[in-house]
């Protein structure tokens, strides 16, 4: 029975292919096609098994075993949470289910840092999911699944202990020496080792990286197969791991690309790419693999040459190609790049992760036409028209770990029209679990360190997305402020409301009829600050349109007023250094449609709904 089923699979897709490739003008079923998107979401397992390490981590009475979470003071440090995306994970997935999702694709980053503790606890969720509602899950890595390509020991330094305070935890002995005033004594988790591509692909099998026999169809860069000779057993051969190798043009040394593309229902073409490219270091290791496409360039041409032949083969056999990976293609900053580097410095705002110009126009003219990535935890459209009229539009998708907390729903409606949703996370079951415990770590930093203090109003977020904004605020008051403003800009910026920027500025004729002219008053300027300022051009660079929801109407008018004036300032002195943030500003809020939209395949134009 069980051979019969096997041979009637690998029929049905032997002849769904070649019956396209014999009708080959012949439309695609006029049936939807729903792919959910779901981008970085560093997966961590706050519930994993601890029986075998010495650290049983902090008791839970609910759930009757120990959680394994990491401090506020860390997350409030990090472009992303550590806790709390857990049951955000698990929001994602019940409002995809609901929606009735059949097919979900994790574009890399998909847990936090290829730990098995974490691999395992993810793959028992997908396990069950796939089980109790048929989704197919896909996933392709990110640079921090895994971090290195063959594995390294790992663990953290900040871990949350019982007592409040921070609790090192690492896959060695030796590994780390704790800081008694703030640390409790180092313990071993050895599942906290960082695995590399072998054993983690191997305990994620079922969900992408390796054929599956209801699959239409399924291959990788180096297969030789066709759609119209493709095998179940020829995939199962060409899946090996040793025949997905690649080698470095400077070095002798081979790596493994899991890239592949999948069939999962007829006319779907997923293009799954492993963008992630290490380079040897001088000391020995590898370097991370945070780059993207800017390297794939240069060391992964393979894949550039794959995707042209697969979009080739996808258009004589009438199939619709989406391609996703970590990396966004095409610039996220929505034409503002320079002169965010030109302001903030060529270090700033994760700078050296800018695709180049180049890397899109390639991936254009091999005709590549819709690509969805992540990495940079934010919510963007880009798109690009080459000098030859080919069109790719690179949607990006938020992180589920950071604001603003969504995932995307991609639609193919008919060959020449895919529409997409953003769906955003406001209300998580359990986003609060773990507040009690950040209690303890507040008071410990409180009778120890006060200057190490974070904003104890986070554990009153009354939703998950109130949450995320309050975990970006910190983030720009504990490390983005800091780390990347320049002091001439901030001076002029806080301690003064609106009404008292604008003023400074030195705008005064005829201000009373042009503000009646924009319906705003003197009120409209005085009830927010230069901090608030600060804080919401960070939730446009997250946001993109999304931050219109969580920015009141009244105040958004009165950037555009304030942004206005700024912008006409001298190109000399130190309010240069405003009109340089106003036009930033201002692209951020004017940006392509990222929110629900549709894109035409044949024309690339891009239309709200």
């Amino acid at each position: 029975m069980i051979r019969n089923l096997t041979l009637y699979l690998v029929l049905f897709a032997f002849c769904a292919c070649k019956s396209q490739q014999l009708q080959p003008e012949e439309k695609q079923s006029s049936t939807e096609i729903k792919i959910a998107f779901m981008a970085d979401v560093h997966f961590a397992d706050v519930y994993p098994d601890l029986e075998e390490s010495h650290f049983k981590g902090i008791y839970d009475t609910i759930q009757n075993k120990g959680r394994l979470i990491r401090t506020m003071n860390a997350q409030l440090h990090s472009t992303r949470l550590f806790n709390e995306n857990y049951f955000a994970f698990f929001a994602a997935l019940d409002d995809a289910v609901a929606k009735g999702i059949k097919t979900i694709a994790l574009p890399g980053d998909f847990s936090d840092d290829g730990q098995p503790l974490h691999i395992k606890g993810l793959r028992k969720i997908l396990d069950r999911y796939a089980k109790e509602h048929g989704i197919s899950f896909f996933l392709i890595n990110g640079n921090h699944d895994p971090t290195t390509p063959f594995g390294d020991q790992g663990g953290k330094a900040d871990f949350l202990g019982a007592n409040g305070k921070a609790q090192p935890l690492m896959s060695e002995v030796g590994k780390y020496r704790a800081n008694a005033a703030y640390q409790n004594p180092t313990q071993v988790v050895a599942d906290l080792k960082e695995w590399g591509y072998a054993d983690m692909v191997k305990e994620l099998r079922n969900h992408g990286f390796f054929p599956q026999e209801n699959y239409l169809f399924w291959s990788t860069p180096f297969s030789e197969y066709t759609c119209e000779d493709y095998t179940f057993k020829k995939a199962e051969k060409a899946s090996e791991l040793e025949r997905r190798k690649y080698s470095l043009d400077t070095t002798d040394v081979f790596l493994p690309d899991v890239s592949y593309l999948v069939e999962p229902v007829d006319g779907l073409w997923l293009l799954a790419l492993d963008a992630n490219v290490y380079l040897p270091k001088e000391n020995g290791g590898f370097s991370g693999a945070g780059i993207g496409y800017n390297e794939v360039l240069t060391h992964k041409k393979h894949l550039i040459r794959w995707t042209e032949k697969v979009v080739k083969e996808a258009s004589r056999h009438g199939k619709t190609v989406i391609a996703f990976s970590h990396y966004p293609m095409i610039d996220f900053n929505d034409g503002a790049s320079g002169e965010i580097k030109g302001l903030f410095g060529e270090g700033a705002f994760q700078a050296y992760r800018i695709p180049t110009e180049l890397v899109g126009q390639t991936f254009a003219d091999i005709g590549l036409k819709v690509h969805v990535g992540g990495h940079m935890h934010l919510n963007d459209t880009g798109k690009i028209t080459t000098d030859l009229g080919n069109v790719l539009v690179n949607i990006q998708s938020p992180s589920l770990a950071a604001y603003v907390p969504a995932y995307k729903i991609l639609t193919i409606e008919n060959e020449h029209e895919l529409n997409i949703e953003t769906v955003v996370l406001d209300k998580v079951k359990g986003y609060d679990t773990f507040f009690d415990s950040y209690e303890k770590e507040y008071d410990f930093l409180e009778s120890k360190s006060a200057d190490r203090l974070w904003e104890k109003g986070i554990l009153s977020s009354p939703s998950y997305l109130e949450y995320t904004k309050i975990h970006l605020q910190e983030l720009v008051r504990l490390r983005f402020m800091p780390d990347d403003w320049p002091k001439e800009l901030t001076e002029q910026l806080l301690g003064f409301n609106g009404w008292e920027l604008l003023m400074a500025s030195g705008y005064e004729q005829n201000l009373k009829f042009e503000l009646q002219q924009e319906g705003l008053a003197k009120k409209d300027f005085e009830n927010w600050e230069g901090a608030d300022l600060i804080v919401d051009f960070y939730k446009f660079k997250n946001g993109d349109e999304l931050a219109k929801r969580d920015i009141d109407l009244e105040r958004l008018k009165a950037y555009k007023f304030l942004m206005g004036q700024w912008s006409q300032k001298d190109e000399i002195g130190a309010q240069f250094l405003l009109k340089q943030f106003a036009s930033i500003f201002k692209k951020q809020m004017e940006g392509e449609p990222s929110a629900n939209f549709s894109i035409d395949l044949k024309t690339g134009e891009l239309n709200r709904y």
